[in-house]
């Protein structure tokens, strides 16, 4: 263990986290968690990523280092009329579905037949209108927001994986000077707190079925990529079993699915973090290591986050969520025939139509696929 491999682990744990915890307490609000329940669910899939990171990695001899699904959190925040038991209903399902892809190669096929340009169009459905809520912000508190893109945008032409982080701590200094009292803090134990699971078909429907497309789109498969292009053979069915069998676990405390890490990974995948990419994998355990702290300090970070003034989150959430829009909106456009019925897609998932008690992302993916089967049939 070197001091570059804890250096670049907590690097990375740290930029995962700050850059998106604002994202995971918004789908927590919208499923109606309390502040136990919320801590909670930030304990146990802050375990799950540990316990998932060390174990491929040791197991593999592959840095593999896992995230909390980010465009999962957002599509769980933009659902509504939702309890916590049918979200983590709906988060059992979207595990054991990850784990069967891993395990059965036809289901693993099926999902790869789902055109590219409409899993991105309903990511980027599900994402845009938190982006838009950013500019929403600078006109609410600008005095605080204002100063978070400055630096958002500046340190993203050097370092896009701190951006986020660097424009937190941006917004920050006017807080404080704004009223923020920081001495309202009080240390707090994290505690796991069970919740049954409700199944429900609607809300699997709605929620379930594209938390795990959305999850296995824009998370496993280009976490995948990022190890390849290290020179890595990740082993895909493996990691696809252990991740939806660790979410499935943690699922019942109110976490929602781990998978594979891609921007954050890349942060230990360098040969600055060991001059020997066959040691390489040791970066994670000390990763592993990292997330068991964060998990730990979880109820604090919640009451901090609390006491922020709402446009400071509403804009950190933007800005974490620009990245992930920009990437969905090139999947979704990047192949003329796609581009109608993937728009299509994007414009159903955006407006947050919920017929049947089902969700939109669910109504967008059935649109766009419609709409695609229409042209074709034209063609």
């Amino acid at each position: 263990m070197r001091l570059s491999v804890i250096s670049a682990a907590a690097v990375a744990a740290l930029v995962g986290y700050a850059a998106s915890v604002a994202i995971v307490l918004a789908a927590a609000t919208a499923l109606g968690a309390t502040p136990a329940q919320t801590a909670s669910w930030l304990l146990a899939v802050s375990i799950g990523k540990a316990a998932g990171s060390a174990f491929l990695s040791w197991q593999s001899h592959v840095p593999m280092v896992l995230a909390w699904s980010t465009p999962g959190a957002a599509l769980i925040a933009a659902t509504s009329g939702i309890s916590l038991a049918e979200g983590v209903g709906a988060f059992v399902v979207a595990a054991l579905l990850i784990a069967a892809t891993g395990l059965i190669r036809p289901l693993g096929a099926l999902v790869a037949r789902i055109p590219d340009g409409i899993a991105a169009g309903m990511l980027a459905g599900v994402l845009l209108p938190f982006c838009l809520k950013g500019a929403v912000a600078v006109e609410a508190l600008p005095v605080v927001v204002l100063p978070m893109v400055a630096v958002f945008l500046a340190v993203r032409l050097a370092n896009p994986a701190m951006a986020v982080l660097a424009a937190f701590a941006a917004g920050m200094v006017p807080s404080l000077l704004t009223g923020t009292d920081l001495g309202a803090l009080s240390p707090a134990s994290p505690m796991l707190e069970p919740v049954l699971p409700e199944f429900r078909l609607p809300v699997i429907l709605g929620l379930g079925l594209p938390l795990y497309l959305v999850t296995m789109a824009s998370q496993n498969l280009p976490g995948f990529a990022t190890l390849r292009a290290a020179g890595y053979e990740p082993p895909v069915g493996p990691a696809l079993t252990v991740t939806g069998l660790i979410s499935a676990l943690t699922a019942p405390f109110g976490a929602h699915t781990v998978s594979m890490a891609a921007i954050t990974a890349a942060i230990c995948l360098g040969p600055d973090v060991h001059p020997d990419p066959g040691r390489r994998w040791i970066v994670g355990l000390a990763y592993a290591a990292a997330w068991v702290i964060l998990g730990l300090l979880s109820p604090t970070v919640l009451q901090l986050l609390a006491l922020l003034p709402g446009p400071m989150v509403l804009a950190l959430v933007a800005l974490a969520l620009l990245g992930p829009l920009a990437g969905a909106l090139a999947g979704a456009f990047a192949r003329p025939e796609q581009r109608f019925a993937a728009t299509t897609t994007l414009a159903v998932t955006a407006s947050g139509v919920a017929a049947l008690g089902i969700g939109a992302a669910f109504w967008g993916l059935a649109a766009g696929i419609a709409v695609l089967l229409l042209d074709r049939l034209r063609r």
